[in-house]
């Protein structure tokens, strides 16, 4: 996170006013509206698309140990993406 000199773009009465609660400190103002996790960058499709492969991998009969090893990730993790799998669509496979 980059910081901005309140002194180059607030008006000096705002800045007065805004020293009556905080002074000398930082602070985060929020954005006006919130973006949602992973929308600026590919964070979002990278687990996307390893969360689909760990569910095609577990429907092919990977068992959870094996895919906890491939992925990097813990057994709960891996569970936890099969649940959420099977929740977003796929609950008629018997298979997990």
């Amino acid at each position: 996170m980059s910081y901005i000199r309140a002194e180059d773009i607030l008006p000096r009465e705002l800045i007065e006013a805004i020293q009556q609660y905080v002074d000398g400190k930082s602070i985060y103002i929020p954005r006006k509206e919130k973006r949602e996790w992973g929308s600026g960058t590919a964070a979002r499709l990278f687990f996307v698309e390893r969360d689909r492969s760990i569910y095609e991998a577990s429907r092919q009969g990977a068992s959870v140990k094996e895919l906890s090893r491939r992925f990097s990730l813990s057994e709960k993790s891996i569970q936890r993406i099969l649940r959420d799998q099977r929740r977003a669509g796929h609950s008629d496979d018997a298979s997990l």
